[in-house]
């Protein structure tokens, strides 16, 4: 059975990042659905919400085994994870540093904080970050650029993967027919993550802006 029939995908047989990840993991079986998700790691715009869920309807019809897909989906979100990871250790702190510098409205000590506080909790991070969406691929950069030891990094992108994977897999392989629902739900939660994270950037350059113009008062 071809996963882009009709029936599996009435809204876009043809077309689409569903379309697109249907034709890979119907031409290639798991391997096309681990490479789907590592690009979705390098590329955020793929959601996973969309491509995980039809990877288990997928095996729910048969196209490939539901071990098959936990694996391979795992193993493409840890490559695409380790891509990150060394993009961020090829910036470096120097150069992070560097670039910090030039931004406005920041100060050196803010990324000092920052990497003070990835010291302390940068496992928890890394982990748990594996299951919020978006920050779930741009976790690996600061975890490169702090150089966290590889083996660790490895261990804890494998382990937060597999139970976000596995959520999003089952959910399409139980699911059946109404796989798509579940992108409905996790969209809704991006949405949610993305908007508190506007909302902090405001904030703290509202906080920022508000201290320089008091500090120009006082001088002046």
């Amino acid at each position: 059975m071809h996963l882009t029939h009709s029936a599996a995908l009435p809204e876009e047989p043809a077309g689409g990042i569903a379309g697109w990840a249907a034709g890979l993991v119907d031409a290639m079986g798991g391997p096309g659905a681990g490479l789907a998700i590592a690009l979705e790691n390098l590329f955020p715009p793929l959601p996973s919400e969309v491509i995980l869920p039809l990877t288990g309807f997928a095996a729910g019809q048969g196209v490939l085994s539901l071990a098959s897909a936990l694996f391979w989906t795992t193993l493409g979100s840890v490559v695409g994870a380790v891509a990150l990871y060394w993009i961020g250790a090829g910036v470096g702190r120097a150069r992070m540093h560097a670039a910090w510098a030039k931004l406005p409205l920041v100060k050196a000590s803010d990324l000092v904080r920052t990497e003070e506080w990835f010291a302390r909790h940068g496992t928890k991070a890394v982990f748990f970050g594996r299951m919020v969406p978006v920050f779930r691929s741009l976790i690996s950069v600061p975890a490169g650029v702090e150089r966290m030891p590889l083996h660790v990094f490895l261990t804890l992108t494998a382990l937060g993967s597999l139970i976000w994977n596995s959520v999003l897999v089952m959910a399409g392989y139980w699911l059946g027919d109404r796989w798509e629902s579940v992108g409905t739900y996790v969209g809704l939660a991006s949405k949610v993550v993305l908007g508190l994270a506007v909302v902090a950037v405001a904030t703290y350059v509202f906080v920022r802006m508000r201290g320089s113009n008091r500090t120009g008062n006082r001088r002046s």
